[in-house]
């Protein structure tokens, strides 16, 4: 029985650096789609569906951070930003928009590699998953099984990452999990010390929430620390 590859879509005007990834994708036997500009990409994106997307911030006719504003309308795509190291605050603004991972140019190959196995790994389908279902406040309900979160009526449309990082915090409600930690176990990979994404995913996490019933937002910081659910 053939396994399907897992589809990588590679964005980016450079066509050093995208040949780059290409060869080193294929080799790792991904399936690799690739665009030049930010109207190609979304336009591919979203008639192929890719597994993950490569997205370079510094595009020709609609830039990165517009492409991945206009995917989270409508997907949940896991997307990984490659961004100039003189780009902070576009990386920040990045992860607020919903990007799950980013990485500097110039970059380590096996550095990427590792980072595309790692969201690849955690937005994978559970084909094992249990027959659990946690609670929090406000009547919120997290489904394991089916993924899916609602608070009363009302059906949470988070990503992949948001819903792994209310897993964690209900899982351990009433403790303390430091910015590390939540990198480990919900990321799954060192993310070089750079806890903004924690913070970044937080704030959507708790905009989610209090969207549907403020009540449900437990999550509370914890200064010098990290973060925790209120149990």
């Amino acid at each position: 029985m053939n396994i399907a590859k897992p589809r990588i879509l590679a964005v980016d005007d450079e066509q050093a650096v995208l040949d780059l990834l290409v060869y080193n994708l294929n080799k790792a036997h991904y399936e690799v789609l690739t665009a030049t500009n930010g109207r190609q990409a979304l336009e591919i994106a979203r008639q192929a569906e890719p597994d993950l997307i490569l997205l370079d911030l510094m595009l020709p006719e609609i830039d990165g951070l517009d492409v991945c504003r206009e995917l989270r309308h409508t997907s949940k795509v896991p997307i990984i930003m490659i961004t100039a190291r003189g780009e902070e605050v576009d990386r920040v603004v990045g992860l607020e928009l919903g990007a799950d991972d980013y990485i500097c140019k110039p970059f380590s190959m096996r550095e990427l590699m590792a980072r595309i196995k790692a969201v690849l790994r955690r937005t994978a389908p559970d084909e094992n998953g249990s027959q659990v279902i946690l609670t929090g406040r406000g009547d919120l309900r997290l489904d394991v099984e089916r993924r899916e979160v609602t608070v009363g009526s009302i059906a949470l449309d988070l990503t992949r990452l948001e819903f792994d990082l209310l897993h964690a915090l209900l899982l351990n409600a009433g403790r303390v999990l430091t910015r590390e930690r939540l990198l480990e176990q919900v990321w799954g990979y060192d993310f070089a010390g750079d806890v903004r994404a924690v913070d970044s995913a937080i704030k959507r996490l708790r905009l989610s929430l209090r969207s549907a019933d403020p009540a449900a937002d437990g999550i509370e910081a914890v200064r010098g620390l990290g973060y925790k659910f209120r149990a």
